[in-house]
């Protein structure tokens, strides 16, 4: 064989790892030596061969005992030749500093005897010593390469050649063959014997510990060494090679999964269960709008609805019935800049003036003139003593006062109230029986019968200015009292200035909720709460 093929048969021998020495080999081998005896003993170095012995009592430590033969050496002693067969034994203690499955590296140290023959003047055996060092190479599980050197120290020779201690050097180099004797049984094939391997049962292929136990380091029940998914987060299911499932396919493991039915398509936070950014109950990944307002009422697909369409989604619509067409504002109920009951969008006569009665398109009605037919029957006394060629006005409400010309007399001496904080007494007239539709500022027809004498009186009378004051109850939004008390307060107004009261003299407020006359806790003090004064102004 080539010096490169056999470099090539060792590195291949060298390559495969072997299973590891262990407690309870026994060794035994066959050596060459080199041998350098002290110069004292006047021998030359000499080359020369042996056996060994030995075992195994753990990875680490082990005994051997050897016996090293030397070939005849001649020797002229006086003259004559003669011949001496020198034997050294050993007995050693081994510690295998190294080990690993193909080399072991060891130190040994022990007890020597030399024993040089018969023969005058080497007729003696000495004790001593010795300490040395070497190697293992396993080329298979039970053959080794051993090489080591040694230093043989007799503290006291028995030899005559003069110094009282001798030192010997020896090397040697051989092969040992293991596993003869007691051999060891590995039934699972774990690298652990039967004797140590408290799991001797474990799969094949799977990773053990010192006991023979299979590793499992990510806890899934698949063993390290059969477990192809190794890192399988704790928790999750796997299937029998290790690797976890996802049945729902939302990218969270089924163990950990704490909302394994999750539709296709849905986005899910790390517990797995849907995630809904705007909680109108349709998830993320499915809602094709994502950004749906709190409080409204979404499709399947998580958009809007608007039953009304008008453009204010339910759920927050206010007014979920608005006409088709109307003017909404931000709560979906519907505008009337105008106050004639019909919503601002499907008005076609936008600007009627307050308190005009409107036809369903939002235009006005033909003025009706009411004058009811008892009217004159129901005169107060004093109304009566004007005769009715002399009266100006037309009659006034029953138990009212007239003046010469039969015109209501407005402001009675001594009405007088605060109208609101720090400002001073007004002389008032309270419109009792002026009523409106409910909700509104449209004035019912009942209340022309109050409003027509007030006009005359006051196209009479053209030196009174007033201040026609709309009041609500505390019932409804305070803003929304506000409001409609100007509305109505304006609707008496335009009525006046329609009966001939010039415009210029009157001047309408709504106060809204305040300036109570009666208590709001019952029907009868709110309904006098909700009311029209006039306000002599100066």
């Amino acid at each position: 064989m080539t010096r490169a093929g056999f470099v090539a048969v060792a590195l291949a021998l060298l390559a495969a790892p072997l299973a590891a020495q262990h407690a309870g080999q026994a060794e035994i081998g066959a050596f060459g030596s080199y041998t350098s005896y002290d110069k004292a003993f006047g021998l030359s170095s000499m080359t020369g061969g042996g056996v060994r012995a030995g075992y195994l009592l753990g990875s680490v430590v082990g005994f051997e005992g050897e016996v090293l033969f030397q070939p005849d050496y001649t020797i002229s002693p006086s003259g004559t030749a003669t011949t001496i067969e020198p034997l050294i034994g050993s007995a050693s203690l081994v510690v295998n500093a190294l080990h690993s499955s193909r080399l072991m590296i060891y130190v040994l140290g022990g007890y020597s005897i030399l024993d040089f023959g018969t023969r005058a003047p080497y007729d003696f055996t000495d004790n001593g010593a010795h300490g040395g060092a070497g190697l293992r190479v396993f080329l298979t599980n039970r053959v080794a390469l051993r090489v080591d050197g040694r230093v043989i120290y007799s503290p006291h020779t028995e030899s005559t050649f003069g110094p009282a201690t001798a030192t010997h050097y020896l090397a040697t180099a051989g092969l040992s063959v293991f596993h003869l004797g007691r051999t060891t049984k590995d039934s699972d094939h774990d690298g652990v014997s039967d004797n140590k391997d408290a799991c001797p049962n474990t799969p094949s292929g799977a990773v053990v510990d010192a006991k023979g136990c299979p590793l499992d380091s990510d806890h899934d029940g698949v063993y390290d060494g059969l477990d192809k998914c190794p890192g399988t987060p704790a928790g999750a299911q796997v299937d029998a090679n290790g690797c976890p499932a996802d049945t729902d396919g939302d990218g969270v493991l089924d163990g950990i999964d704490q909302c394994p039915g999750t539709p296709a398509g849905v986005t899910v936070d790390a517990k797995g269960c849907p995630v809904d950014s705007d909680a109108d109950g349709v998830p993320d990944g499915i809602d094709k709008c994502p950004n749906t307002p709190a409080g409204v009422t979404v499709d399947a697909t998580g958009c809007p609805l608007d039953s009304d369409k008008d453009g204010v989604a339910d759920g927050i619509d206010k007014c979920p019935d608005t006409p088709v067409g109307a003017m909404v504002d931000a709560n979906g109920c519907p505008l009337d800049t105008d106050l004639d009951g019909v919503p601002d969008g499907i008005d076609k006569c936008p600007d009627t003036p307050p308190g005009t009665r409107v036809d369903a398109n939002g235009c006005p009605l033909p003025v009706e003139a009411v004058k009811p037919p008892a009217a004159a029957a129901v005169l107060a006394p004093a109304a009566a003593a004007v005769a009715t060629s002399q009266a100006k006005c037309p009659p006034a409400p029953p138990g009212s006062q007239v003046d010469a010309n039969g015109c209501l007399v407005l402001f009675v001496p001594g009405a007088v109230r605060v109208v609101s904080p720090g400002t001073p007494p007004r002389p008032t007239l309270i419109l009792t029986g002026v009523n409106f539709q409910t909700g509104s500022s449209v004035l019912t027809r009942d209340s022309y019968v109050v409003l027509d004498p007030v006009a005359a009186s006051l196209v009479a009378n053209p030196d009174i200015r007033i201040e026609v004051a709309g009041y609500t109850d505390s019932t409804g939004r305070k803003f929304m009292n506000l409001r409609l008390s100007q509305g109505r307060a304006a609707a008496v107004r335009f009525y006046l200035a329609r009966k001939g009261v010039p415009p210029a003299r009157m001047v309408a407020k709504g106060y809204g909720a305040s300036g109570y006359i009666a208590p709001n806790s019952t029907a009868a003090g709110r309904a006098q709460n909700r009311r029209v004064e006039l306000h002599k102004v100066p």
